[in-house]
């Protein structure tokens, strides 16, 4: 799938999950407007639901921490701190595996510089800057050999940063959507059960 394919497609998920979201919020409401106290007692989590699921969904939201200066600087130190870049010397022992190894976003956004620069490849974690970048793209000034340096100021980075959080937030999104959906569904039978058994002893008496 090319990445014009791959941006459609979350461009497509995004939407849809937004919709969803919005479908949630309104069913909230409209179960907020009934006088029937089980149906009254789910608006909470219901519209919990919704903004939740609208989080997860709003591809600007996900940027904004990415975008803000003093947080990217937390989050470089983080990764630099991780050594990531420098592990895959350790996991790619000749230059042919680093050449054909299928990096993570992280990885590939700030280890390296972009392919587009042109720069040649000496080594997984070292490039021949000397030759002049082929592409107007910032990222390829901006990238050093330095451990400390690497990509980690590029725009590349911080889109790697950003496609990994996504991925995690996803699978926590499907978890807690189910968490969130079979929870109210538990307490609405519960508080239903509970109301029925009231009425079936207040009509024995």
């Amino acid at each position: 799938m090319g990445m014009g394919t791959s941006n459609f497609v979350i461009r497509w998920i995004n939407f849809l999950t937004m919709l969803l979201a919005i479908a949630v919020v309104i069913f909230g409401v409209w179960m907020s407007t009934h006088h029937d106290g089980c149906r009254k007692s789910l608006t909470v989590p219901v519209l919990g639901l919704g903004a939740f699921v609208f989080v997860i969904g709003n591809p600007g939201i996900h940027g904004v921490g990415l975008n803000n200066t003093d947080n990217w600087k937390r989050l470089k130190s983080c990764l630099v701190k991780s050594e990531d870049c420098n592990n895959l010397a350790k996991r790619y022992k000749t230059l042919k595996q680093y050449k054909i190894a299928k990096l993570t976003p992280i990885e590939a956004g700030c280890c390296r510089p972009p392919s587009e620069c042109g720069y040649p490849v000496v080594n997984d974690s070292y490039y021949d800057l000397s030759f002049h970048p082929v592409s107007s793209n910032k990222d390829c000034k901006l990238y050093k050999n330095t451990r400390a340096v690497k990509c980690y100021n590029c725009d590349s980075c911080k889109a790697g940063v950003g496609q990994y959080m996504k991925t995690e937030w996803r699978v926590v999104a499907i978890f807690n959507s189910t968490l969130f959906i079979v929870l109210p569904i538990i307490y609405f039978v519960g508080c239903c059960a509970r109301r029925n058994a009231g009425q079936t002893r207040v009509s024995k008496v």
